[in-house]
């Protein structure tokens, strides 16, 4: 797999490069300061997974997220984040990112992120992603437009994306709906075909918008 690091701070982006040298299935291409230098970066070398910092100068992550998902053929982003910048973050899961890391995180969770993202799924099952979802939710209005396209979706559809974006394994979603888990991934990939959206990261990013989701109290 071959990764690409951008942050503006030269330690992270030196210590992020060392832990994926010691995958043997990883390769660093290349790293970048901004989210200028990484399109540059990748008009030059191919990448399967950008691992992307958001706040950076000349331009940020969730710009450069946006740009790298026009391409026809763009590569898997995780974006790094804080819980101080959950809000960005979760701007970034809308542009297209497949999901977060946060900048301390162990070295086996990083791997095994890039892992996920490269094979084409997206990392929004873990415990800290439903936290970052659930702390920004609760200050953003549902999009214009977005419950309407609810419509769309069959009642087994909503509920198959409800559990979705509370985090949940289509595993999962098979025994909280006491369906198998065929079924569930059928309906998964119906509603996301209906609702155009690319991956699991955007379904849930659309639950959220769509206000079909809410935090808890």
């Amino acid at each position: 797999m071959r990764v690409a690091v951008v942050d503006d701070q030269p330690l992270i982006r030196a210590g992020f490069s060392m832990v994926l040298a010691a995958a043997e299935d990883i390769e660093v291409v290349g790293e970048a300061e901004n989210g200028a230098e990484a399109l540059d970066l990748l008009d030059r070398v191919e990448a399967d997974v950008v691992i992307m910092d958001i706040r950076m100068p000349v331009m940020d992550g969730i710009r450069a997220t946006e740009e790298l998902m026009r391409r026809e053929k763009p590569p898997g982003v995780l974006v790094l984040t804080t819980f101080d910048n959950d809000e960005d973050a979760f701007a970034a899961l809308r542009a297209g990112a497949g999901g977060f890391l946060l900048k301390n995180a162990p070295a086996a969770e990083v791997v095994g992120a890039i892992r996920v993202v490269a094979a084409g799924e997206s990392v929004v099952a873990p415990r800290i992603t439903r936290l970052l979802l659930d702390q920004v939710a609760d200050r953003l209005a549902p999009a214009n437009g977005q419950s309407e396209r609810l419509n769309v979706l069959t009642a087994r559809e909503r509920d198959v994306l409800s559990q979705v974006a509370r985090g949940l394994s289509n595993a999962e979603v098979a025994a909280e709906l006491y369906v198998a888990e065929a079924t569930v991934k059928t309906h998964l990939g119906n509603l996301m075909a209906k609702l155009h959206l690319r991956d699991r990261a955007q379904a849930v990013a659309f639950a959220y918008e769509s206000g079909l989701v809410r935090p808890p109290v």
